[in-house]
């Protein structure tokens, strides 16, 4: 089973004057992973390098260093410890000695491998959209028992015969959250087909 992180991780590390400062972050997508390196560039860094890994999807940037001397290690460094669904960039206040092509990979490398290496983990668990049709009558108690039954809201339309919301749970708890629900609204509701998500 792939893993991703279960929050947010920072590393800091000192080469010949030279400071990394690495933040790793677990996304759902590549929007999410877009936004925050967005929000997490630190305008003061000389460089600002980074990695992300979704599923088979990959990007890596050197922001101005040699390349290949820092998105690559760090994309390695993701890889290399089995994680999927991560962001990770990796600040560097340079110090006034050059490090060289060997130098750079080995330091942005392995401030991202140690970030990733402590950092806590979480499984990835594969999740599902189930979509169930209902009385308007209905909405309200069966948005109170969402929480309840480990689903969040992924969607919601009005329509002339109800209102159909998108929910989504884990693959293996559909089940019961199916049953769940044909209980709370005494089986007048529909379950038109469920669809996998990333």
């Amino acid at each position: 089973m792939s893993e991703t992180l279960a929050g947010t991780a920072e590393y800091t590390l000192e080469v010949n004057r030279s400071r990394f400062v690495a933040l790793a972050m677990p996304v759902h997508d590549v929007d999410q992973a877009v936004g925050i390196l967005r929000a997490h560039r630190i305008a003061d860094a000389h460089h600002n390098a980074w990695a992300w890994r979704i599923g088979n999807a990959y990007r890596f940037n050197d922001d101005g260093e040699v390349g290949g001397t820092a998105g690559r290690p760090i994309l390695a460094a993701i890889d290399g410890q089995g994680l999927d669904r991560v962001v990770v960039r990796v600040a560097r206040w340079f110090g006034g000695i050059r490090l060289g092509t060997g130098g750079l990979v080995r330091a942005y490398g392995g401030c991202a491998t140690e970030c990733l290496r402590n950092a806590p983990r979480q499984p990835i668990v594969a999740r599902v959209t189930v979509p169930v049709l209902l009385d308007f009558a209905q909405e309200q108690p069966v948005r109170n028992a969402l929480p309840g039954l480990g689903a969040v809201l992924a969607g919601q339309t009005y329509r002339e015969d109800g209102l159909l919301l998108e929910l989504s749970v884990a693959a293996d708890a559909a089940g019961r959250l199916r049953a769940a629900l044909t209980d709370l609204c005494r089986g007048r509701l529909r379950f038109p087909d469920s669809t996998p998500q990333s």
